[in-house]
């Protein structure tokens, strides 16, 4: 299995640990919660980034 499915299988547990537990895509979901919704994602993306930056060294 290669980093970059590992790490989008963490990111969707993530997801679902954020809808089911701490309610991210409620009707009144708030600033702090919209954030960590953004910052989850910046994570993944920067997870992306570096495990195909070391697969093609």
């Amino acid at each position: 299995m290669s980093k970059s499915t590992i790490i989008i299988i963490i990111y969707v547990l993530g997801l679902i640990f954020g809808a089911v537990f701490l309610d991210i895509w409620n009707s009144e979901t708030s600033i702090k919660k919209a954030l960590l919704g953004l910052g989850w994602t910046a994570l993944l993306l920067i997870g992306l980034f570096f495990s195909e930056k070391n697969e093609k060294e």
